[in-house]
């Protein structure tokens, strides 16, 4: 076999290149990175979102109330005593007798303050059967589930001694307590069990260990370097919880599906025939370069976070966009190193009957460099669309747009107690009776009163007036308590709404707060600010922030897609039918999800009944995360489409080559992503369950319909039109594949398609 010589131009080819050449530089350099990113951040430390960062509205607005006068508000608990025989009423002497050792047992604690007796408060329920102790736990409210198990010891041992009453304790810190030991390590498991299930998928992918630890090892170390970089950017922009989980779910879905694009084209060409250091060439040539562009692309839409205008969702876009530019560099720069030195000892540990050797063999496929299965089934799959693409077309997309259908009855809010846990925790029952006993008792409304004077005689008027408007206007049932600040001039005001855990009713409450009980009361007294927060405030002010942040957000994301996959591929149809297809498989996820959570269709199957609707920032952020993660195959498949297109192939061999070819390391990429979200949709939290079955359903959908079906389906209708590129687009800048190799071959290459200006057969 006569061999040409080789030449690759472009960054990922140049990248690769180079450290293969200095492979024992590149890797020391990236170890430094990691090592350097890491100390750098350890020492720097870390800033956390506060409260008042959190939302805008008036529930930031009152958090930053709070923050500004050094008011730290305590964690509230209750504990409900009721009557379990009818006749019993608060006002006998056995349920008094009740009260009493409640309160003393909770201060015989020395962990509360502030201990009320219902008879003081007023609080007791309507129909006479319930009453409320209310106290607050001493310290930090952070920290106070660490100390609340005395006290809720010293609640059980009253209920041991009054069988005739429930006797049971809720409130923040109780609450933390029960689901740190319910579900604390829950979500920290799940993190860590993606790990070994990527690697065992790899395991089968690749038939090899090194070979699947490759991808894993750089996906773990792109993962650290950016905890390094996220703990330096968080005295930029504060970080949460949230925004660490979800870099570690992107980052290992990407930063494996990465390396294995890379992996599994340097595999395929050695298998070709092609020597080590050639096979390596060419796979930084074609999968390095289609790594970057989709890389700059996932990092373009992350950025979409950052319009959002909600700290929590930029914290989330920025450590998203860190990971994934992260783990982009290294799979261009160590990754071609790193194979280098193994050379043919990434073969080492092959695992008997998976390896792709022996696959090929049972399959006939040797030296095709397909994975024999996923190849042939995907032949099939492309015989019958090509055949028939118009068929295909109508199909496929008539299945996704059935799917998204119940999407466009979409309803958005922050999940109650009961609907995020349902009935698994014996608290969330406690959380109901609450509410039954007293409507919005366990989630009041807070307002928040500031005035130059407190005390001033117009101000304490204009409290009381509120207070009794709030009740006679139908807002609240009461009891309405006040707790004032004298030295910070601050005053609590704690309205329980009328609706209780009906996120809707109890948003009719608040509305009647906002807009009629304190413009005519507190608003006429100058000076005086009243903003009211709460949970069902805090619901409705996430919710109008996300719903002005849709459209940019949308905009924004779309529009520079659309522009980095036309100035990659210099192809006007591909770059419109990118966004197309992509903006399908995201519908779908929404239907799905709206079909499940919120109808209940099959809600059993993933343990979701009686949700109701859809977490408030999912579906933004599932926008987001799923039109970059998408990315990710649609630009590997096209890529290799328009490389066989360039060596002279018809528009429909160049498809069949492409998806055929890709089929292997998109199958292995998918089921990676979808092992790994769907155990974020085994969480007892209905929110994380959404999150995983979303993520999970849309990658599926994505690997499978859009790109076996509809992408070839599409390509195939149109032919020569793929390559259209008017003459007016000719001055923009020209980022399409210009790395170009010659391949070993005796046989004449066959001619290259000619770029015609203007003409829709330009490639």
């Amino acid at each position: 076999m006569g061999k040409r010589d080789t030449r690759v131009r472009g960054i990922a080819a140049r990248a690769g290149g180079w450290s293969a050449r200095h492979r024992w530089a590149a890797v020391g350099i990236w170890v430094l990175f990691v090592v350097l990113a890491m100390g750098l951040g350890s020492a720097a430390g870390t800033v956390e979102l506060k409260d008042s960062e959190q939302l805008g509205g008036e529930t930031g607005r009152a958090a930053a109330i709070a923050e500004q006068a050094g008011i730290d508000e305590p964690a509230g608990e209750t504990v409900l005593l009721q009557a379990r025989k009818t006749g019993l009423k608060a006002t006998d002497s056995e349920f008094r007798a009740a009260v009493a050792a409640v309160i003393e047992a909770v201060e015989g604690t020395g962990k509360a303050t502030d201990v009320t007796s219902p008879y003081d408060t007023k609080t007791i329920s309507k129909d006479g059967r319930s009453a409320l102790v209310q106290f607050d736990m001493r310290g930090d409210a952070d920290t106070a589930g660490e100390r609340v198990e005395p006290v809720l010891k010293a609640v059980e041992k009253v209920q041991k001694d009054h069988e005739a009453l429930r006797i049971e304790e809720i409130g923040g810190a109780s609450m933390n307590k029960t689901f740190d030991d319910a579900f604390g390590d829950d979500f920290q498991q799940a993190e860590f069990s993606a790990v070994p299930v990527a690697l065992g998928i790899l395991l089968v992918a690749f038939g090899a260990l090194v070979a699947a630890l490759v991808p894993v090892l750089l996906a773990i170390t792109a993962i650290m370097a950016t905890m390094g970089l996220m703990m330096i950017v968080s005295h930029v922009q504060p970080m949460d919880d949230t925004s660490s989980s979800v870099m570690l779910l992107v980052g290992l879905a990407v930063g494996v599906d990465y390396c294995l694009f890379y992996l599994r084209r340097e595999r395929e060409e050695r298998a070709a025939g092609r020597d080590p250091e050639t096979a390596l060439r060419i796979a930084a040539a074609t999968s390095g370069r289609a790594i970057i562009v989709s890389g700059v692309t996932v990092c373009v839409a992350m950025a979409g976070m950052l319009f959002t205008g909600i700290a929590t969702f930029k914290a989330m876009g920025l450590a998203s966009l860190m990971v994934v530019a992260v783990a982009m560099v290294g799979s261009v720069t160590v990754l071609p190193a790193v194979l280098s030195l193994l050379g043919k000892r990434v073969e080492t540990g092959r695992i008997p009957f998976l390896h792709p050797d022996k696959r090929r063999k049972s399959n006939g496929t040797a030296g095709k460099g397909g994975s024999g299965n996923d190849s042939r089934f995907w032949t099939a799959v492309l015989r019958v669309v090509l055949a028939r693409p118009a068929i295909s077309l109508v199909v496929a997309a008539g299945a996704l747009v059935a799917i998204a259908a119940p999407a466009l009855g979409m309803k958005t809010q922050n999940l109650t107690l009961d609907q995020e846990f349902g009935d698994s925790l014996p608290i969330v029952a406690t959380y109901e009776r609450v509410n039954e006993a007293f409507p919005g008792g366990s989630d009041p409304a807070e307002v928040v009163v500031r005035a130059d004077d407190i005390n001033s005689p117009e101000v304490k008027s204009a409290i009381a007036d509120f207070r009794a408007r709030a009740v006679s206007s139908g807002a609240s049932r009461g009891p309405v308590d006040v707790k004032v600040h004298d030295t910070q001039n601050i005053a609590f005001v704690y309205v329980p709404l009328v609706g209780g855990s009906d996120l809707d009713k109890a948003e009719k409450s608040l509305t009647i707060l906002r807009d009629d009980v304190r413009p005519a009361t507190l608003g006429k007294v100058d000076g005086v600010e009243a903003p009211i927060s709460g949970q069902v405030a805090g619901s409705k002010d996430f919710n109008d922030q996300l719903v002005s942040a849709v459209a940019p957000v949308f905009v924004f994301v779309v529009v520079f897609a659309f522009v980095l996959m036309l100035l990659s591929f210099r192809s006007l149809t591909i770059a419109v039918t990118s966004i197309v297809l992509n903006l399908l498989s995201v519908g779908a996820a929404y239907g799905i999800l709206v079909a499940v959570f919120q109808h209940g269709w099959g809600a059993s199957l993933v343990g979701a009944e009686g949700v109701g609707a859809i977490i408030t920032w999912l579906p933004l952020f599932l926008f987001v995360i799923l039109f970059g993660l998408s990315m990710d195959y649609h630009v590997f498949v096209v890529s290799r489409i328009r490389e066989a297109r360039l060596r002279g192939l018809t528009t429909r061999d160049a498809i069949q080559h492409g998806v055929v070819t890709t089929a292997g390391v998109i199958t292995s990429a998918a089921v990676i992503m979808v092992a790994v979200f769907a155990i974020f949709g085994t969480l007892s939290m209905q929110s994380m369950k959404q999150m995983g079955v979303g993520l999970a359903a849309a990658v599926l959908i994505d690997a499978t319909i859009i790109r076996g079906v509809l992408l070839p389906a599409v390509m195939a209708l149109l032919g020569e039109r793929n390559w259209y590129f008017p003459k007016w687009l000719n001055r923009l800048p020209d980022l399409s594949h210009d790395e170009s190799f010659e391949e070993p071959s005796t046989q004449p290459q066959p001619p290259q398609p000619s770029a015609v200006e203007g003409e829709r057969v330009g490639v």
